[in-house]
């Protein structure tokens, strides 16, 4: 509730994938991270990474897929740092780190590569802490403030503090997935903890990026799938088509919710028993691509999410 009485927190409602009635969830899943209108196999990059290679002056640190599970979303030409809560340099010691370190010096490929693993690796943090005169300068160097704190605490909130460890430097984009949505059954107990989750993902966020990086800030969620308009037998609602995104951020217009609601009534509904999507969900995440990236509205619709009009700006920045 402060964030949405701040502004920060805003609902965009009525919205799906163009992925309609087969009910996968691993097919809905790559639609989605695809960005396209269909799964006829054209698109074999995420939407995200395509966003980069339309970005000026991309590095590797410019975007992090963030978790332990390939993210199509972030695959493509554009380069991508990837991270895990898990990651580590298992059962290296602090003198075989110093030997890896000599044997890749000046290595064009590997250097930066093992540089990068020491950085991510909260085992290479601790290493620090006990061997800091024995490491050579690049390797410290390497060991940056992120990895210390990256390596406490644990799941969603670990990948949270990590995403913001990036976002308060170099990065401009962290992507992440967050698990147990698919609620067939019992859904009026199995829901409130994803939800909790997410609202503590979102809390942190705000908490570790600070006032002036949380204003420059959205933080979009979004699903394969919306919910039905009833229950089913078993007390759960997954399946949908109709659904929403949660979207929040120090630089969102918030305080609203952005829908051009069909109705509850049965004939309202889509096959008269999901919510009617009456907007694609690429609809507000190329508005907010526009807004905050700077990219061509023309752009979007012809590279980032091919043959999708945008319509109407929904004004979710400002």
């Amino acid at each position: 509730m402060p964030l949405w009485a701040a502004g920060d927190l805003g609902f965009a409602h009525a919205v799906s994938t163009p992925y309609r009635d087969k009910r996968s969830h691993f097919d809905g899943q790559d639609l989605l991270e695809a960005g396209g209108a269909d799964l006829d196999g054209t698109l074999r990059d995420g939407w995200l990474n395509r966003l980069l290679q339309s970005y000026p002056a991309v590095h590797s640190e410019t975007a992090y897929a963030v978790g332990s599970g390939d993210m199509l979303l972030m695959k493509g030409a554009a380069p991508v740092a990837n991270w895990s809560p898990d990651a580590g340099l298992y059962g290296l010691t602090p003198q075989g780190l110093r030997l890896a370190e000599r044997l890749m010096q000046g290595d064009p490929l590997f250097e930066a590569a093992f540089g990068e693993a020491v950085a991510l690796s909260g085992e290479g943090a601790a290493m620090m802490a006990g061997e800091e005169g024995a490491l050579g300068e690049s390797v410290m160097s390497a060991m940056s403030d992120s990895a210390r704190a990256a390596a406490k605490g644990g799941g969603h909130l670990q990948i949270a503090e990590f995403a913001a460890s990036k976002l308060v430097g170099p990065a401009r984009i962290a992507a992440f997935s967050l698990n147990g949505w698919d609620t067939h059954a019992n859904q009026s107990r199995t829901l409130a903890q994803p939800l909790n989750r997410l609202a503590e993902v979102i809390l942190s966020l705000q908490g570790s990026l600070g006032a002036d990086i949380w204003g420059k800030t959205a933080v979009v969620a979004m699903t394969e799938f919306g919910r039905t308009a009833r229950l089913n037998g078993n007390g759960g609602s997954d399946h949908g088509t109709g659904g929403l995104m949660v979207l929040s951020g120090g630089a969102l217009r918030g305080g609203r919710v952005w829908s051009e609601w069909p109705g509850l009534d049965e004939a309202a509904l889509y096959q008269r028993r999901d919510l009617m999507p009456t907007r694609d969900v690429r609809a507000f995440s190329g508005w907010l691509m526009r807004d905050l990236f700077g990219l061509e509205k023309s752009l979007i619709e012809r590279s980032v999410f091919p043959g999708l009009e945008l319509g109407a700006d929904p004004r979710l920045i400002g």
